[in-house]
């Protein structure tokens, strides 16, 4: 099977091979970046191809023999390439975690008759699975939260923060108003507000804070309460407060010495090395998932908690792992013909499939990747 991925970062590449390792499948991987391209070697299973993602007829061309496609780029761009694959009625996993509203293609991706599975990374991804999963088995849900960060092991201030993606994308966390659900109603809060400290064994204290992390499942899933918060090293959202205060974050741009110029252009400029995150660099993803709700007329607690490290055998990130490898096993529900859903679908819909659910599991464990569950009666 053709599949072609776009974008070959440090997430892109671990998709780009974990799907090469099957047999049958012959995969192209496109980037404009030469250097990310040479860091996937000479397997002959690949094939790279350096090209402006943003030329429509290059690109068009390009996935002309795929069965499927992943969309690994970045956010900015994310919803652009997303609506041009489904025009071309290509099968899609995306993990590019655009701000527009993935619906908005739904109707274009079931005229052409096109599965488009969107968010599916670890969170957004592996966390709105377990919701819909969930949520499909109590009879009535009260509760979603998602505690969910990706850190280095070895901390060195002042970030104490190393971005397996662009900074750019990083700081949109910092900005974008957090959307929940409160006692059925929505509610806006401030990025980075509400903090609070939580210890993990693996990890010790780590500072949560609000986010806008439930995108979809504040429409797709009726619970009454839900929401969303970012892991840091304590200290850290009280330093992003000050950029965000001092106007280091803010879009338009100012004069400066004659040229404008946007100071969040600016700041992820700056950022960029400092925050940059790299190949051979231990890191860890942490996150706890909790639901609750009423399940044979008793109160229950479901509570499911990740930890996942580099991986030093492969040298593959762990925010590549839990991101990539989610993204390229539900590329194969895909391409097996497990799900089959036309129209755009977020991870929660696959996480209600039985199948899909519990062939995610298996194959987690056969990547070493640890997700526990807890039942606990209320």
């Amino acid at each position: 099977m053709n599949i072609t991925i776009l974008g070959a970062g440090m997430v892109g590449r671990a998709i780009v091979k974990d799907l090469a390792a099957d047999v049958n499948n012959h995969v192209t991987a496109v980037d404009h970046n030469r250097n990310n391209l040479d860091k996937l070697g000479t397997d002959t299973s690949i094939t790279v191809e350096q090209a402006d993602i943003l030329n429509d007829e290059h690109v068009k061309q390009l996935l002309d023999d795929s069965r499927l496609v992943i969309n690994a780029l970045p956010g900015s761009i994310g919803f652009k390439v997303l609506h041009q694959i489904i025009s071309q009625g290509k099968d899609v996993v995306d993990i590019s975690f655009f701000e527009q509203d993935a619906f908005e293609l739904d109707k274009l991706a079931k005229s052409r008759g096109v599965t488009a599975v969107v968010d599916c990374g670890v969170a957004p991804g592996l966390c709105n699975i377990l919701a819909g999963h969930v949520h499909s088995l109590l009879d009535e849900t009260h509760r979603y939260i998602c505690y969910v960060g990706g850190l280095p092991k070895k901390r060195i201030g002042p970030f104490e923060y190393k971005a397996p993606f662009s900074p750019s994308d990083v700081l949109q966390e910092y900005i974008r108003p957090a959307r929940f659900i409160e006692n059925g109603k929505p509610v806006v809060k401030p990025a980075l507000s509400d903090l609070e400290l939580i210890d993990f064994e693996e990890v010790g204290t780590l500072e949560a804070f609000n986010t806008d992390g439930l995108r979809t499942l504040q429409h797709t899933l009726n619970i009454a309460n839900m929401c969303e918060k970012t892991l840091r090293y304590p200290g850290h959202a009280e330093l992003m407060q000050v950029f965000k205060e001092s106007g280091f974050f803010d879009a338009d741009p100012v004069e400066v010495d004659g040229a404008n110029v946007s100071p969040r252009s600016l700041t992820s400029k700056l950022l960029f090395d400092q925050w940059y995150l790299h190949d051979d660099e231990p890191e860890f993803t942490v996150m706890q998932v909790i639901l609750e709700g009423i399940e044979d007329k008793t109160n229950k607690r479901y509570s499911y908690y990740l930890y996942d490290e580099y991986d030093l055998k492969n040298c593959v990130s762990s925010m590549a792992r839990t991101t990539g490898y989610t993204c390229a096993i539900v590329a194969r529900q895909i391409l097996n013909g497990l799900y089959t859903l036309k129209g755009i679908s977020p991870p929660e819909f696959l996480g209600r499939n039985t199948a899909c659910y519990q062939d995610l599991l298996s194959k987690y464990k056969k990547r070493n990747i640890n997700l526990t569950e807890s039942i606990l009666i209320l």
